[in-house]
């Protein structure tokens, strides 16, 4: 079949890779030319604007799938696109999009009667070697049109059509939201692990046999058990964590829908607070203790 793809990243372009190696024609965008350059050099088709890679496609209906960063970005190019594109043509956001604006581009691009479809997408790096877990929402029919494509980046069992416009960046929401409560889980978990000094415990080891047969086994294990190994003190690593959007989307959601959604909310504020370096609660609660119990205050 044939495809655009704007937004040659990591995952882009990745996915990129992947379509050409099971025969797929992909025609290429993105802003920075000298990657496209490379993806030509791949087999790919270059284009050197929006407007371009809508020509260079000789597809009637064409497929167009957006790979950029979440929010303005998104809008632009999307609603740019639909300035080139014709009625039935299919866009599909790939990104980590907010819902809530997939749902309003989906309506505006009603107005010219070109499909929208919303994809969530799991697999990180890893995706091109695995396959990424797909989750679609929008018109079934325009899911169909492009299913192939869906097949062939995804491992068996890998893609499905959830839902209504939204409902694929919705479900990868809250996807993300569960990764950050293991992830902290599992970070919690080791540190306690590590602070057993008289043990002496090898922790990749550990991570790796938790993996055969354990309940809590994952691919987020496995991935923790290989950096462990190549490090085992995480030296070198800063603790700062950043948040892509999604946890913080899930936290907010379960705020209006009013649905408890403690740990999670948990895992994202500990995500905040890996980033201060001063913390001036901490400072309060050490001074309200000497306060009331005369309990000892560590000085600076």
């Amino acid at each position: 079949m044939e495809i655009g793809m704007v937004g040659l990243g990591k995952m882009g372009g990745n996915m990129t890779k992947k379509l050409l190696k099971n025969n797929h024609k992909v025609v290429v965008y993105d802003v920075n030319q000298n990657i496209v350059e490379k993806y030509k050099e791949k087999g790919a088709l270059p284009s050197n604007s929006l407007q371009n890679l809508v020509k260079s496609i000789e597809r009637e209906k064409k497929i167009i799938w957006v790979m950029v960063p979440a929010g303005e970005i998104v809008e632009n190019t999307v609603l740019e696109l639909s300035n080139y594109l014709s009625e039935g043509d299919i866009i599909i956001d790939g990104g980590n999009s907010n819902y809530k604006d997939s749902m309003m581009l989906a309506e505006k691009l009603k107005e010219n009667n070109i499909d929208f479809l919303d994809v969530g997408t799991s697999g990180g790096v890893w995706g091109l070697k695995e396959g990424y877990c797909l989750m679609v929402g929008g018109p079934e029919e325009a899911y169909l049109e492009v299913e192939s494509i869906f097949k062939d980046l995804a491992p068996k069992n890998g893609y499905n059509y959830v839902g209504k416009n939204g409902s694929g960046h919705f479900v990868k929401m809250v996807h993300n939201g569960i990764e950050y409560a293991m992830m902290e889980a599992y970070a919690e978990g080791f540190e306690i692990l590590k602070s057993k000094d008289n043990f002496d415990l090898n922790l990749d080891e550990i991570a790796d046999l938790w993996n055969h047969g354990g309940v809590i086994r994952s691919w987020l294990l496995e991935l923790t058990a290989g950096s462990l190994k190549e490090n085992p003190n995480l030296e070198g690593v800063q603790d700062f964590v950043e948040d892509s959007g999604e946890g913080r989307w899930t936290v907010m959601e379960s705020i209006e829908q009013e649905v408890p959604a403690s740990i999670i909310a948990l895992s994202l504020f500990k995500r905040y607070r890996s980033r201060q370096d001063d913390s001036f609660s901490a400072k309060i609660l050490s001074a309200m203790r000497n306060a009331f119990g005369g309990h000892e205050i560590k000085k600076e």
